[in-house]
Protein backbone atom coordinates (compact mmCIF):
# COMPACT_ATOMS: atom_id res chain seq x y z
CA UNK A 1 0.00 0.00 0.00
CA UNK A 2 0.93 3.68 -0.77
CA UNK A 3 0.11 7.05 0.36
CA UNK A 4 -3.05 8.56 -0.98
CA UNK A 5 -2.47 11.04 -3.23
CA UNK A 6 -3.56 14.46 -3.10
CA UNK A 7 -6.45 13.57 -5.25
CA UNK A 8 -8.36 10.46 -3.71
CA UNK A 9 -11.24 10.52 -7.00
CA UNK A 10 -8.31 8.81 -9.03
CA UNK A 11 -8.40 5.72 -6.79
CA UNK A 12 -11.63 5.06 -7.38
CA UNK A 13 -11.36 5.33 -11.29
CA UNK A 14 -10.14 1.62 -11.38
CA UNK A 15 -8.48 2.24 -14.58
CA UNK A 16 -7.08 -0.85 -16.72
CA UNK A 17 -3.97 -0.63 -18.53
CA UNK A 18 -5.82 0.75 -21.61
CA UNK A 19 -7.26 3.57 -20.30
CA UNK A 20 -4.00 4.29 -18.23
CA UNK A 21 -2.69 4.42 -21.70
CA UNK A 22 -4.91 6.70 -23.61
CA UNK A 23 -4.41 9.27 -20.33
CA UNK A 24 -0.96 9.02 -21.11
CA UNK A 25 -1.52 10.07 -24.65
CA UNK A 26 -2.83 12.97 -23.41
CA UNK A 27 -0.37 13.96 -20.33
CA UNK A 28 -3.43 15.05 -17.56
CA UNK A 29 -4.18 17.77 -19.86
CA UNK A 30 -7.98 16.67 -20.51
CA UNK A 31 -10.82 17.55 -17.81
CA UNK A 32 -12.12 13.50 -16.98
CA UNK A 33 -15.76 14.66 -16.80
CA UNK A 34 -16.62 15.43 -20.36
CA UNK A 35 -15.10 12.74 -22.05
CA UNK A 36 -17.01 10.26 -19.08
CA UNK A 37 -19.86 11.92 -20.34
CA UNK A 38 -19.50 11.72 -23.66
CA UNK A 39 -18.64 8.10 -23.56
CA UNK A 40 -21.54 7.00 -20.84
CA UNK A 41 -24.18 8.53 -23.17
CA UNK A 42 -22.91 6.92 -26.35
CA UNK A 43 -22.77 3.33 -24.20
CA UNK A 44 -25.96 4.00 -23.12
CA UNK A 45 -28.09 4.81 -26.70
CA UNK A 46 -25.94 2.11 -28.18
CA UNK A 47 -27.52 -0.82 -25.05
CA UNK A 48 -30.93 0.94 -25.39
CA UNK A 49 -31.04 0.17 -29.37
CA UNK A 50 -30.09 -2.87 -28.48
CA UNK A 51 -26.43 -3.72 -29.40
CA UNK A 52 -26.30 -6.10 -26.66
CA UNK A 53 -28.04 -8.82 -28.25
CA UNK A 54 -25.84 -8.78 -31.97
CA UNK A 55 -23.72 -11.22 -32.80
CA UNK A 56 -21.02 -9.07 -34.85
CA UNK A 57 -18.17 -6.78 -34.11
CA UNK A 58 -20.61 -4.34 -33.14
CA UNK A 59 -20.97 -5.70 -29.64
CA UNK A 60 -18.25 -3.75 -28.84
CA UNK A 61 -19.52 -0.39 -29.64
CA UNK A 62 -20.70 0.13 -26.06
CA UNK A 63 -17.19 -0.71 -24.79
CA UNK A 64 -15.53 1.49 -27.36
CA UNK A 65 -17.51 4.07 -26.69
CA UNK A 66 -16.84 4.44 -22.86
CA UNK A 67 -13.03 4.19 -23.90
CA UNK A 68 -13.36 7.65 -24.49
CA UNK A 69 -13.25 8.01 -20.93
CA UNK A 70 -9.75 6.91 -20.38
CA UNK A 71 -8.56 9.54 -22.21
CA UNK A 72 -8.69 11.94 -18.36
CA UNK A 73 -7.09 9.30 -16.25
CA UNK A 74 -3.95 10.82 -15.93
CA UNK A 75 -5.77 14.09 -14.83
CA UNK A 76 -5.27 14.89 -11.29
CA UNK A 77 -9.11 14.63 -10.67
CA UNK A 78 -9.03 18.18 -8.86
CA UNK A 79 -12.06 19.93 -10.17
CA UNK A 80 -15.32 20.92 -8.41
CA UNK A 81 -17.27 17.98 -10.08
CA UNK A 82 -14.25 15.64 -11.01
CA UNK A 83 -15.90 13.21 -7.95
CA UNK A 84 -18.71 12.62 -10.30
CA UNK A 85 -16.22 10.29 -12.93
CA UNK A 86 -16.18 7.26 -10.87
CA UNK A 87 -20.06 7.13 -10.32
CA UNK A 88 -20.68 7.60 -14.19
CA UNK A 89 -17.75 4.46 -14.97
CA UNK A 90 -19.61 2.53 -12.69
CA UNK A 91 -22.88 2.86 -13.88
CA UNK A 92 -21.63 2.72 -17.34
CA UNK A 93 -19.90 -0.55 -16.35
CA UNK A 94 -22.22 -2.16 -14.37
CA UNK A 95 -25.41 -1.33 -17.29
CA UNK A 96 -22.97 -2.44 -19.93
CA UNK A 97 -22.55 -6.04 -17.68
CA UNK A 98 -26.19 -6.92 -17.02
CA UNK A 99 -27.46 -5.44 -20.52
CA UNK A 100 -25.35 -8.40 -22.33
CA UNK A 101 -25.81 -10.77 -19.29
CA UNK A 102 -29.71 -10.81 -19.93
CA UNK A 103 -29.38 -10.41 -23.41
CA UNK A 104 -27.61 -13.58 -23.60
CA UNK A 105 -29.81 -15.32 -21.22
CA UNK A 106 -26.49 -15.68 -18.73
CA UNK A 107 -28.53 -16.75 -15.39
CA UNK A 108 -28.91 -14.17 -13.17
CA UNK A 109 -27.26 -15.63 -10.18
CA UNK A 110 -24.21 -15.42 -12.13
CA UNK A 111 -24.84 -11.89 -13.34
CA UNK A 112 -25.11 -11.07 -9.75
CA UNK A 113 -22.49 -12.69 -9.02
CA UNK A 114 -19.72 -10.76 -11.31
CA UNK A 115 -21.66 -7.68 -10.72
CA UNK A 116 -20.86 -8.39 -7.06
CA UNK A 117 -17.31 -9.35 -7.51
CA UNK A 118 -16.81 -5.41 -8.61
CA UNK A 119 -19.30 -3.84 -6.29
CA UNK A 120 -16.62 -5.35 -3.49
CA UNK A 121 -13.64 -4.41 -5.27
CA UNK A 122 -15.05 -0.56 -5.28
CA UNK A 123 -16.44 -0.71 -1.94
CA UNK A 124 -13.13 -1.92 -0.69
CA UNK A 125 -11.38 0.88 -2.29
CA UNK A 126 -13.71 3.60 -1.01
CA UNK A 127 -13.03 2.01 2.40
CA UNK A 128 -9.32 1.65 1.85
CA UNK A 129 -9.28 5.39 1.26
CA UNK A 130 -11.43 6.56 4.53
CA UNK A 131 -8.33 4.32 6.15
CA UNK A 132 -5.95 6.57 4.12
CA UNK A 133 -4.34 3.74 2.43
CA UNK A 134 -4.35 3.18 -1.31
CA UNK A 135 -4.73 0.07 -3.56
CA UNK A 136 -1.93 -1.07 -4.97
CA UNK A 137 -1.18 0.54 -8.43
CA UNK A 138 -0.76 -2.98 -9.86
CA UNK A 139 -4.55 -4.61 -8.72
CA UNK A 140 -6.79 -2.15 -11.51
CA UNK A 141 -4.19 -3.90 -13.87
CA UNK A 142 -4.79 -7.46 -12.64
CA UNK A 143 -8.85 -6.85 -12.13
CA UNK A 144 -8.20 -5.76 -15.60
CA UNK A 145 -9.94 -2.35 -15.03
CA UNK A 146 -13.39 -1.40 -16.34
CA UNK A 147 -12.04 -1.11 -19.29
CA UNK A 148 -10.37 -4.51 -20.37
CA UNK A 149 -13.43 -5.94 -18.15
CA UNK A 150 -16.04 -4.61 -20.80
CA UNK A 151 -13.94 -5.58 -23.20
CA UNK A 152 -13.51 -9.42 -22.50
CA UNK A 153 -17.53 -9.86 -21.99
CA UNK A 154 -17.93 -8.05 -25.50
CA UNK A 155 -15.44 -10.75 -26.85
CA UNK A 156 -17.78 -13.37 -25.27
CA UNK A 157 -20.66 -12.04 -27.25
CA UNK A 158 -18.80 -11.75 -30.57
CA UNK A 159 -18.06 -15.42 -29.82
CA UNK A 160 -21.19 -16.39 -28.21
CA UNK A 161 -19.24 -17.50 -24.53
CA UNK A 162 -21.32 -15.27 -22.87
CA UNK A 163 -22.18 -17.31 -20.14
CA UNK A 164 -18.38 -19.19 -19.74
CA UNK A 165 -17.26 -15.82 -19.92
CA UNK A 166 -19.05 -14.80 -16.77
CA UNK A 167 -18.25 -18.31 -14.99
CA UNK A 168 -14.56 -17.15 -15.62
CA UNK A 169 -14.76 -13.74 -14.50
CA UNK A 170 -16.56 -14.47 -11.62
CA UNK A 171 -14.85 -17.10 -10.54
CA UNK A 172 -11.45 -14.87 -11.38
CA UNK A 173 -12.05 -11.75 -10.07
CA UNK A 174 -13.51 -12.93 -6.61
CA UNK A 175 -10.62 -15.03 -5.99
CA UNK A 176 -8.17 -11.78 -6.59
CA UNK A 177 -10.10 -9.39 -4.87
CA UNK A 178 -10.89 -11.56 -1.86
CA UNK A 179 -6.77 -12.46 -1.82
CA UNK A 180 -5.60 -8.95 -1.98
CA UNK A 181 -8.26 -7.60 0.13
CA UNK A 182 -7.68 -10.05 3.11
CA UNK A 183 -3.97 -9.87 2.72
CA UNK A 184 -3.91 -6.25 2.52
CA UNK A 185 -6.30 -5.59 5.35
CA UNK A 186 -3.89 -7.55 7.47
CA UNK A 187 -0.78 -5.91 6.51
CA UNK A 188 -2.16 -2.26 7.54
CA UNK A 189 -0.47 -1.19 10.67
CA UNK A 190 -3.30 -0.93 13.54
CA UNK A 191 -2.91 3.14 13.97
CA UNK A 192 -3.80 3.23 10.30
CA UNK A 193 -7.14 1.78 11.38
CA UNK A 194 -7.64 3.51 14.56
CA UNK A 195 -7.13 6.58 12.77
CA UNK A 196 -9.57 5.95 10.00
CA UNK A 197 -12.10 4.84 12.82
CA UNK A 198 -11.83 8.31 14.62
CA UNK A 199 -12.92 10.46 11.57
CA UNK A 200 -16.34 11.86 11.53
CA UNK A 201 -18.59 10.87 9.01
Amino acid sequence: MTPVPRSAVVAYRDDGLLARSMGLLVVGQLPPLPPALVGAFVTGVLLVMGVASVDDVAVFAPAAALLLAGSGSSHRHDGRLDWLVPPILRLTEYGFVASIGFARSVPPLLIMALLGAMAFHHYDTVYRVRQHVYPPRWLPIAGLGWDGRMLVIAAGGLFGAVTADFWVLAVYLWGLFLWESLTSWLAVPRRAEVAGAAEPG
